[in-house]
Protein backbone atom coordinates (compact mmCIF):
# COMPACT_ATOMS: atom_id res chain seq x y z
CA UNK A 1 0.00 0.00 0.00
CA UNK A 2 1.19 3.48 -1.01
CA UNK A 3 0.34 6.78 0.20
CA UNK A 4 0.79 9.58 -1.17
CA UNK A 5 1.64 12.80 1.41
CA UNK A 6 1.42 16.58 0.48
CA UNK A 7 4.48 17.54 2.15
CA UNK A 8 4.34 21.32 1.96
CA UNK A 9 0.83 21.76 2.86
CA UNK A 10 -0.11 22.56 6.38
CA UNK A 11 0.57 25.15 9.09
CA UNK A 12 3.35 23.01 10.17
CA UNK A 13 4.87 21.48 6.94
CA UNK A 14 7.54 20.40 6.17
CA UNK A 15 8.36 19.54 9.53
CA UNK A 16 5.13 18.17 10.97
CA UNK A 17 4.10 16.70 7.76
CA UNK A 18 7.46 14.90 7.37
CA UNK A 19 7.42 13.45 10.80
CA UNK A 20 4.02 11.98 10.07
CA UNK A 21 5.06 10.21 7.06
CA UNK A 22 7.93 8.62 8.48
CA UNK A 23 5.52 7.96 12.16
CA UNK A 24 3.56 5.81 9.34
CA UNK A 25 5.71 4.13 7.22
CA UNK A 26 7.44 2.83 10.68
CA UNK A 27 4.45 1.90 12.34
CA UNK A 28 1.70 1.26 9.82
CA UNK A 29 3.39 -0.48 7.41
CA UNK A 30 2.96 1.50 4.36
CA UNK A 31 5.23 3.00 1.82
CA UNK A 32 5.25 6.79 1.71
CA UNK A 33 5.34 9.07 -1.33
CA UNK A 34 6.71 12.88 -0.30
CA UNK A 35 5.83 14.83 -2.83
CA UNK A 36 7.40 18.70 -2.20
CA UNK A 37 10.41 20.41 -2.07
CA UNK A 38 13.01 17.73 -1.96
CA UNK A 39 15.93 19.56 -0.09
CA UNK A 40 13.59 20.92 2.63
CA UNK A 41 12.19 17.53 3.19
CA UNK A 42 15.96 15.91 3.43
CA UNK A 43 16.75 18.97 5.78
CA UNK A 44 13.67 17.82 8.27
CA UNK A 45 14.70 14.20 7.96
CA UNK A 46 18.41 14.52 8.84
CA UNK A 47 17.44 16.55 11.43
CA UNK A 48 14.96 15.15 12.89
CA UNK A 49 17.51 11.32 12.51
CA UNK A 50 14.54 10.21 10.70
CA UNK A 51 14.59 7.17 8.33
CA UNK A 52 13.90 7.01 5.27
CA UNK A 53 12.99 3.22 5.08
CA UNK A 54 9.63 2.91 2.65
CA UNK A 55 9.87 6.86 1.94
CA UNK A 56 10.26 8.25 -1.51
CA UNK A 57 10.53 12.06 -2.57
CA UNK A 58 9.13 12.98 -5.54
CA UNK A 59 10.73 16.53 -5.96
CA UNK A 60 8.11 20.06 -6.95
CA UNK A 61 9.39 23.40 -5.74
CA UNK A 62 5.86 25.06 -5.61
CA UNK A 63 3.20 25.01 -2.67
CA UNK A 64 -0.58 26.23 -2.70
CA UNK A 65 -1.15 28.39 0.10
CA UNK A 66 -4.01 29.01 2.30
CA UNK A 67 -4.53 32.36 0.48
CA UNK A 68 -4.32 31.15 -2.90
CA UNK A 69 -7.40 31.09 -5.13
CA UNK A 70 -8.74 27.34 -4.92
CA UNK A 71 -8.66 26.81 -9.17
CA UNK A 72 -5.22 27.61 -8.99
CA UNK A 73 -4.21 24.25 -8.72
CA UNK A 74 -5.77 23.58 -12.24
CA UNK A 75 -3.61 26.55 -13.73
CA UNK A 76 -0.50 28.32 -12.66
CA UNK A 77 -0.18 26.02 -9.58
CA UNK A 78 -0.82 22.78 -11.10
CA UNK A 79 2.97 22.12 -10.62
CA UNK A 80 2.51 22.84 -6.84
CA UNK A 81 2.76 19.87 -4.54
CA UNK A 82 -0.99 19.38 -4.01
CA UNK A 83 -1.43 19.57 -7.69
CA UNK A 84 1.58 16.57 -8.25
CA UNK A 85 0.21 14.56 -5.32
CA UNK A 86 -3.36 14.47 -6.97
CA UNK A 87 -1.75 13.75 -10.73
CA UNK A 88 0.02 10.90 -9.54
CA UNK A 89 -2.68 9.53 -7.38
CA UNK A 90 -4.58 9.78 -10.90
CA UNK A 91 -2.06 8.01 -12.95
CA UNK A 92 -1.85 5.32 -10.17
CA UNK A 93 1.27 5.97 -8.71
CA UNK A 94 -0.09 5.39 -5.07
CA UNK A 95 -2.96 4.13 -3.87
CA UNK A 96 -4.10 7.42 -1.56
CA UNK A 97 -3.23 10.64 -1.21
CA UNK A 98 -3.60 12.85 2.14
CA UNK A 99 -2.90 16.68 2.47
CA UNK A 100 -3.50 19.21 4.88
CA UNK A 101 -3.45 22.25 2.81
CA UNK A 102 -6.20 23.90 0.63
CA UNK A 103 -9.61 22.46 1.29
CA UNK A 104 -10.84 24.42 -1.55
CA UNK A 105 -7.92 23.75 -3.76
CA UNK A 106 -7.72 20.09 -2.99
CA UNK A 107 -11.49 19.80 -3.21
CA UNK A 108 -10.90 21.56 -7.24
CA UNK A 109 -7.93 19.53 -7.49
CA UNK A 110 -10.09 15.90 -6.70
CA UNK A 111 -12.99 17.11 -8.92
CA UNK A 112 -10.96 17.79 -11.54
CA UNK A 113 -7.67 16.39 -11.71
CA UNK A 114 -8.66 12.47 -10.00
CA UNK A 115 -12.32 13.23 -11.27
CA UNK A 116 -15.69 11.97 -10.02
CA UNK A 117 -17.19 8.98 -9.65
CA UNK A 118 -20.03 8.19 -13.09
CA UNK A 119 -22.90 9.15 -11.92
CA UNK A 120 -22.00 11.37 -8.76
CA UNK A 121 -23.00 14.85 -9.20
CA UNK A 122 -21.12 16.56 -6.64
CA UNK A 123 -18.01 15.47 -4.77
CA UNK A 124 -18.43 15.57 -0.66
CA UNK A 125 -16.28 16.37 2.38
CA UNK A 126 -17.11 13.99 5.19
CA UNK A 127 -15.42 14.49 8.41
CA UNK A 128 -15.95 11.81 11.29
CA UNK A 129 -15.91 12.42 14.88
CA UNK A 130 -15.40 11.07 17.70
CA UNK A 131 -18.11 9.68 20.03
CA UNK A 132 -19.44 7.69 22.67
CA UNK A 133 -18.86 4.00 21.52
CA UNK A 134 -18.57 5.42 18.26
CA UNK A 135 -18.04 7.74 15.39
CA UNK A 136 -20.16 9.67 12.77
CA UNK A 137 -19.35 11.08 10.01
CA UNK A 138 -21.27 14.77 8.65
CA UNK A 139 -21.38 14.78 4.83
CA UNK A 140 -21.27 17.20 3.56
CA UNK A 141 -19.45 19.61 5.75
CA UNK A 142 -18.22 22.38 3.35
CA UNK A 143 -17.77 21.54 -0.10
CA UNK A 144 -21.12 22.36 -1.13
CA UNK A 145 -23.00 25.17 0.67
CA UNK A 146 -26.29 24.74 -1.08
CA UNK A 147 -27.68 21.07 -2.02
CA UNK A 148 -30.86 19.62 -4.24
CA UNK A 149 -32.66 16.41 -3.17
CA UNK A 150 -30.88 14.10 -5.22
CA UNK A 151 -27.39 14.92 -3.84
CA UNK A 152 -28.24 14.62 -0.16
CA UNK A 153 -29.98 11.15 -1.22
CA UNK A 154 -26.14 10.72 -3.00
CA UNK A 155 -24.25 11.73 0.14
CA UNK A 156 -26.09 8.95 2.14
CA UNK A 157 -25.22 6.56 -0.05
CA UNK A 158 -21.65 7.53 -0.65
CA UNK A 159 -21.57 8.09 3.41
CA UNK A 160 -22.93 4.72 4.45
CA UNK A 161 -20.63 2.66 1.86
CA UNK A 162 -17.76 4.50 3.74
CA UNK A 163 -18.54 3.61 7.48
CA UNK A 164 -19.25 -0.11 6.42
CA UNK A 165 -16.49 -0.73 4.79
CA UNK A 166 -13.76 1.19 5.77
CA UNK A 167 -14.75 1.88 9.48
CA UNK A 168 -16.54 -1.87 9.46
CA UNK A 169 -19.51 -0.55 10.78
CA UNK A 170 -22.49 -3.10 10.29
CA UNK A 171 -25.58 -1.84 8.75
CA UNK A 172 -24.51 2.11 9.66
CA UNK A 173 -27.56 4.20 10.64
CA UNK A 174 -27.99 7.05 8.23
CA UNK A 175 -29.96 10.19 9.46
CA UNK A 176 -30.73 13.28 7.84
CA UNK A 177 -30.23 16.53 9.28
CA UNK A 178 -33.54 18.91 10.57
CA UNK A 179 -34.74 20.85 13.02
CA UNK A 180 -37.15 18.02 14.28
CA UNK A 181 -38.01 14.10 13.64
CA UNK A 182 -40.82 14.22 11.91
CA UNK A 183 -41.32 13.48 8.49
CA UNK A 184 -42.83 17.04 7.20
CA UNK A 185 -40.37 18.84 9.25
CA UNK A 186 -37.90 20.81 7.06
CA UNK A 187 -37.48 23.36 3.95
CA UNK A 188 -38.55 21.46 0.58
CA UNK A 189 -35.20 19.97 -0.28
CA UNK A 190 -34.79 18.51 3.06
CA UNK A 191 -38.68 17.12 2.68
CA UNK A 192 -37.88 15.43 -0.96
CA UNK A 193 -34.08 14.30 0.01
CA UNK A 194 -36.32 12.16 2.97
CA UNK A 195 -38.71 10.68 0.77
CA UNK A 196 -35.91 9.94 -1.90
CA UNK A 197 -33.60 8.25 1.14
CA UNK A 198 -36.72 6.47 2.73
CA UNK A 199 -37.42 4.47 -0.58
CA UNK A 200 -33.68 3.20 -0.81
CA UNK A 201 -33.30 -0.57 0.14
CA UNK A 202 -29.38 -0.47 0.03
CA UNK A 203 -28.91 1.66 3.04
CA UNK A 204 -30.51 2.10 6.80
CA UNK A 205 -32.30 5.26 6.84
CA UNK A 206 -33.35 6.66 10.43
CA UNK A 207 -35.32 9.40 9.19
CA UNK A 208 -34.57 13.00 10.41
CA UNK A 209 -31.99 13.55 13.07
CA UNK A 210 -31.51 17.05 14.80
CA UNK A 211 -27.99 18.20 15.72
CA UNK A 212 -27.58 16.94 19.29
CA UNK A 213 -28.43 13.35 17.70
CA UNK A 214 -24.81 13.35 15.54
CA UNK A 215 -22.63 13.34 19.44
CA UNK A 216 -25.30 11.21 21.04
CA UNK A 217 -24.70 8.51 18.33
CA UNK A 218 -28.54 8.47 16.64
CA UNK A 219 -27.17 8.03 13.78
CA UNK A 220 -23.31 6.78 12.00
CA UNK A 221 -23.88 9.26 8.90
CA UNK A 222 -25.30 12.41 9.28
CA UNK A 223 -26.23 13.85 5.61
CA UNK A 224 -26.95 17.74 5.31
CA UNK A 225 -25.57 20.79 3.26
CA UNK A 226 -22.42 21.79 3.69
CA UNK A 227 -23.21 25.05 5.65
CA UNK A 228 -25.09 23.52 7.90
CA UNK A 229 -22.15 20.64 8.08
CA UNK A 230 -19.54 23.10 8.59
CA UNK A 231 -21.76 25.06 11.62
CA UNK A 232 -22.41 21.44 13.47
CA UNK A 233 -18.89 20.34 13.28
CA UNK A 234 -17.16 23.22 14.34
CA UNK A 235 -19.89 23.26 17.34
CA UNK A 236 -19.05 19.84 18.05
CA UNK A 237 -15.50 20.56 17.81
CA UNK A 238 -15.85 23.18 20.05
CA UNK A 239 -17.95 22.08 22.69
CA UNK A 240 -15.25 19.02 23.31
CA UNK A 241 -12.21 21.62 23.64
CA UNK A 242 -14.54 23.12 26.47
CA UNK A 243 -15.62 20.21 27.80
CA UNK A 244 -11.75 19.67 29.00
CA UNK A 245 -11.14 23.04 30.12
CA UNK A 246 -14.05 22.61 31.98
CA UNK A 247 -12.44 19.66 33.65
CA UNK A 248 -9.30 21.15 34.30
CA UNK A 249 -10.60 24.07 36.10
CA UNK A 250 -12.40 21.61 38.23
CA UNK A 251 -9.60 18.90 39.17
CA UNK A 252 -6.89 21.74 39.49
CA UNK A 253 -8.55 24.25 41.51
CA UNK A 254 -7.36 23.50 45.15
CA UNK A 255 -5.66 20.68 46.97
CA UNK A 256 -8.05 18.56 47.55
CA UNK A 257 -9.47 18.73 44.01
CA UNK A 258 -6.27 18.03 42.50
CA UNK A 259 -6.14 14.88 44.69
CA UNK A 260 -9.20 13.66 43.19
CA UNK A 261 -7.87 14.36 39.85
CA UNK A 262 -5.42 12.09 40.46
CA UNK A 263 -7.55 9.36 41.26
CA UNK A 264 -9.33 9.73 38.43
CA UNK A 265 -6.43 10.43 35.83
CA UNK A 266 -6.91 7.79 33.36
CA UNK A 267 -10.71 8.04 33.32
CA UNK A 268 -10.20 11.97 31.84
CA UNK A 269 -7.34 11.07 29.36
CA UNK A 270 -10.07 8.37 27.99
CA UNK A 271 -12.43 10.75 27.66
CA UNK A 272 -9.71 13.51 26.17
CA UNK A 273 -8.99 10.73 23.94
CA UNK A 274 -12.44 9.79 22.61
CA UNK A 275 -12.90 13.39 22.10
CA UNK A 276 -9.93 14.56 20.64
CA UNK A 277 -10.29 15.22 16.47
CA UNK A 278 -6.89 14.04 16.06
CA UNK A 279 -7.34 10.70 16.76
CA UNK A 280 -9.59 10.57 13.78
CA UNK A 281 -7.08 12.18 11.13
CA UNK A 282 -9.24 14.26 8.98
CA UNK A 283 -11.75 14.40 6.21
CA UNK A 284 -12.90 11.89 3.49
CA UNK A 285 -13.02 13.17 0.31
CA UNK A 286 -16.42 11.16 -1.22
CA UNK A 287 -17.40 11.20 -4.64
CA UNK A 288 -14.20 10.82 -6.17
CA UNK A 289 -12.48 8.14 -8.18
CA UNK A 290 -9.67 7.79 -5.75
CA UNK A 291 -9.14 8.04 -2.08
CA UNK A 292 -8.14 11.51 -0.59
CA UNK A 293 -8.10 12.55 2.63
CA UNK A 294 -8.37 16.55 4.11
CA UNK A 295 -6.00 16.50 6.88
CA UNK A 296 -6.66 19.36 9.49
CA UNK A 297 -4.63 22.55 8.42
CA UNK A 298 -3.17 22.09 12.15
CA UNK A 299 -1.91 19.14 11.94
CA UNK A 300 0.75 17.69 13.52
CA UNK A 301 2.57 14.29 13.09
CA UNK A 302 0.20 12.17 14.98
CA UNK A 303 -2.85 13.59 12.73
CA UNK A 304 -0.68 13.16 9.89
CA UNK A 305 -0.07 9.30 11.24
CA UNK A 306 -3.71 8.81 11.70
CA UNK A 307 -4.79 10.43 8.77
CA UNK A 308 -2.71 8.23 6.27
CA UNK A 309 -4.17 5.38 8.21
CA UNK A 310 -7.61 6.30 7.74
CA UNK A 311 -6.29 6.70 3.64
CA UNK A 312 -5.51 3.33 3.86
CA UNK A 313 -8.65 1.86 5.61
CA UNK A 314 -10.07 4.10 2.42
CA UNK A 315 -8.36 2.14 0.06
CA UNK A 316 -8.33 -1.39 1.44
CA UNK A 317 -12.37 -1.42 1.97
CA UNK A 318 -13.36 -1.35 -1.61
CA UNK A 319 -15.42 1.96 -0.69
CA UNK A 320 -15.57 3.31 -4.29
CA UNK A 321 -16.34 0.29 -6.05
CA UNK A 322 -19.40 0.02 -3.52
CA UNK A 323 -20.76 3.59 -4.39
CA UNK A 324 -20.47 2.68 -7.82
CA UNK A 325 -22.33 -0.32 -7.34
CA UNK A 326 -24.86 1.52 -5.14
CA UNK A 327 -25.26 4.25 -7.90
CA UNK A 328 -25.54 1.82 -10.89
CA UNK A 329 -27.96 -0.47 -9.44
CA UNK A 330 -30.67 2.00 -7.94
Amino acid sequence: MKIILDAMSGDFAPTEIVKGGALAAKELGVEILLVGNEDEIRKVMTENALSDENIEIYDCKETISMEDDPTSILKEKKGSSMGVALTLLKDGKGDAAVSAGNTGALLAGGTLIVKRIPGVTRAALAPILPRKNGKTMIIDAGANTECRPEMLEQFGVMGSAYMKYAEHIENPKVGLANNGSEETKGTEVVIEAHNALKKRKDINFVGNVEGRGVMLGECDVFVCDGFTGNLVLKSCEGFGLLIMEMLKEVFLKGFFSKIAALLVLKKIKKLKKSLDYKEVGGAVLLGIKKPVIKAHGNSDAKTIKNAIKQARRFAEGGVIKSIEDALNNN
